[in-house]
Parts: C-alpha cells; sequence; structure tokens
C-alpha cells in the first residue's frame, strides 16, 4: 500500500502542472485582463467627474470642455507601464509562468490586485462559509439517506418505497436554487412566514451571546442554506444506498446467513450492511467535495454568504488573476488528495481490496 500512496502522491506534481498550465495559456488569451479592469475603472470614475464638473455651470470644467481634467485626455503612458510592472505583466509570459510555479511550491500565492490582501489570508477568511455549507450539507444527506435507503431496501416494493421514490424524485428534480429561492419565500419574511434570517452565518450581537446562545445562534442561520445544499445530494445518496442493499441481499451468503437461523435484523446488520455500505462510506471525501464547491456560488449569492465560490466568481470576473491561479491551485491539490483518501477509505472500510497489485 505505501507504494501505492508514493506513486499518487507523484503523480500530483504533474496533474498540477497540467492544470496551471492549462489555464495559464487560456488566459493570455483572454480579453480584458487587470490592467484594462483598472483602465476602464479610472475612465468610468474620469467621466463621471467630468458630468458632475459639467453640471456645475460656471465651473473652468464646464467652460466649453476645456479639458483641465487629465482622465477626459487618457492615461499617459508612464501609467500604463506602472501598472504592467505593478501586475508583472513587463515579463514575457513563460518567465511570469515559472516564477508562479516557483511561489506556488512555498504556497505564496502573492496578493490579490484589487483587495489589498494576501491570496491566503484572502482564503482563510471566507473558507468558514464554505466548509459550513460542505460539512453540515454532507453530514445532513448522510443521516437522512442511509436509513431512508435501508428502509427503502427492505420494504422494496411497498407503498413506503413508492411513497419515498416519488418524494426522493421530485427532490432530485428541484434545482438547489430554485429550493433556495422557495425556503425564502416561505421562512425568511419573503411572502409567508419571518422565522429564519436572510443573510450571514451569525447574528450582530453574536459575541456577546452565552456559548449556547453562539450555537442555537449559528444552527438558526445556516439551516435553509445548509437545507437547500442537500436536496441533491440527499435524493442522490438515499437511491445508491438502497441499490447497493437490494444488491447484497440477493447473493448467496445472504441466504445461507438466513438458512443457519439468523434473525434478519443479524443478517441486514452484521453482514449485509458492510458490503453495502462501502462505496457509500468509501465517497465520503468526494461527496464533501462535491458539496463543498459544487452550487456553493448561487447558494452563498441567494442567502448573502461571503464564502470561496463568490470569491472565486467575483476574482474570475475581475481578472483578479492571484486569487484565480491560487485558488485553483489549492482546489485542485485538494481534490486529488480526496481522491487518494477515497482511495484509502475503501481499503479501511473493506481490507479486501488491494490497489498495490494494480497496474499503473
Amino acid at each position: 500500500m505505501a507504494a501505492y500512496i508514493l506513486r499518487r502522491l507523484l503523480l500530483i506534481v504533474p496533474t498540477l502542472f497540467g492544470i496551471l498550465l492549462i489555464n495559464f495559456i487560456l488566459v493570455q488569451f483572454m480579453p480584458g485582463g487587470p490592467i484594462e479592469q483598472v483602465i476602464s475603472q479610472l475612465e468610468q470614475e474620469s467621466g463621471a467627474l467630468d458630468r458632475i464638473a459639467g453640471g456645475g455651470g460656471g465651473g473652468e470644467a464646464g467652460g466649453g470642455g476645456s479639458g483641465e481634467y487629465r482622465g477626459a485626455q487618457g492615461l499617459p503612458p508612464e501609467f500604463i507601464a506602472e501598472l504592467e510592472r505593478q501586475f508583472g505583466f513587463d515579463k514575457p509570459p513563460a518567465e511570469r509562468f515559472l516564477l508562479m510555479l516557483r511561489n506556488y511550491m512555498t504556497f505564496d500565492f502573492g496578493e490579490s490586485y484589487f483587495r489589498s490582501i494576501s491570496v491566503v489570508d484572502l482564503v482563510l477568511e471566507k473558507m468558514p462559509v464554505s466548509i459550513t455549507l460542505g460539512l453540515w450539507s454532507t453530514v445532513l444527506a448522510y443521516l437522512i439517506s442511509i436509513p431512508l435507503g435501508i428502509r427503502k431496501a427492505i420494504r422494496d416494493g411497498t407503498r413506503f418505497d413508492t411513497a419515498t421514490s416519488g418524494l426522493v424524485i421530485v427532490a432530485y428534480a428541484i434545482p438547489s436554487f430554485l429550493f433556495a429561492i422557495m425556503l425564502l419565500v416561505l421562512f425568511a419574511g419573503g411572502s409567508y412566514f419571518k422565522v429564519f434570517p436572510l443573510r450571514g452565518l451569525t447574528s450582530d450581537n453574536f459575541a456577546d451571546l452565552s456559548m449556547w446562545g453562539k450555537v442555537v445562534d449559528y444552527l438558526w442561520h445556516i439551516a435553509l442554506p445548509v437545507t437547500a445544499s442537500t436536496i441533491g445530494a440527499f435524493a442522490t445518496m438515499t437511491l445508491l444506498t438502497k441499490n447497493s442493499f437490494l444488491d447484497e441481499i440477493k447473493k448467496q451468503y445472504v441466504m445461507t446467513a438466513r438458512a443457519k437461523g439468523l434473525t434478519e435484523r443479524r443478517v441486514l446488520y452484521g453482514h449485509v450492511f458492510r458490503n453495502a455500505m462501502l462505496i457509500i462510506i468509501a465517497g465520503f471525501p468526494a461527496v464533501f467535495i462535491s458539496v463543498f464547491f459544487g452550487g456553493s456560488l448561487i447558494i452563498e449569492t441567494i442567502f448573502s454568504l461571503d464564502g470561496l465560490g463568490r470569491l472565486a466568481f467575483e476574482s474570475a470576473l475581475q481578472r483578479d488573476y492571484p486569487v484565480v491561479f491560487g485558488t485553483l491551485y489549492v482546489f485542485g491539490l485538494l481534490g486529488l488528495i480526496v481522491g487518494l483518501l477515497s482511495d484509502l477509505m475503501y481499503v479501511w472500510v473493506d481490507p479486501r481490496i488491494d490497489f498495490e497489485s494494480r497496474e499503473t
């Protein structure tokens, strides 16, 4: 197993290199880089100042367009050159890419172009929101899906199975953003009840609350966004659990256990459960990552949560390349490590699985 882990760890390096290289090349052909963003913002501000000055009626700038304001005449080349130097675009693309790789090896992601804060500090600042959504949504999905899926497998074909299957299919068909809006309308003061808050993870007086009060306040704030994030994962996990149990129940060793006189509960939870839960338990890291990143932008936007989803989206719009590539590097590394953890979970749950014998 040690050799397999070593191979997987060594594969992380070329994989990350390929991810960064492809995205770096694509960025070179994207219009509207960070310098253009700054210039556009300055031109908009200068145009607004010109309009204000022109509307004054009696000032110099309003008298026949004398053009005293420098912004109306364009930016000087020296200023553009200084911007290029500040953003590092005075170097050739190959040199910039190699410099980025060297810095990333020591987790030095630089500083955001537009936020005056290091990328690491920025990611750590947004991390609690995304971890909250990912962790609690995954835990809630497992707590609901596994017992429900087992029950559906035991009562396969009954009215209970049919009714719950209908609910699961409806839950799977509803987009998470639509379900989130429905929750806001129903329970956050939209048109009916004002039971839960509209935004944030905590209240303004969170620091003044007791320990129990902080726990209640935190759970009160995350109830709606976590519920909206769970809806899709819960449906998929329920059907996966049911199908896994049905496949195991039909196998020969189950019939043998029943023939020996074991109770149905002993058969299900002493023999079937471990084999049926292999794919469910081992897939926990991957499910967490999918909930952690997938759909977080929409949920964070609807519930006014400032997490990694919104950070990545806004950074891409602003062409804030240190944040874009820094988060891409971290997310890619995290995804590769989670893939390795998933394999290790398989071995932990079922020691019969041997990745060591697999050919590379």
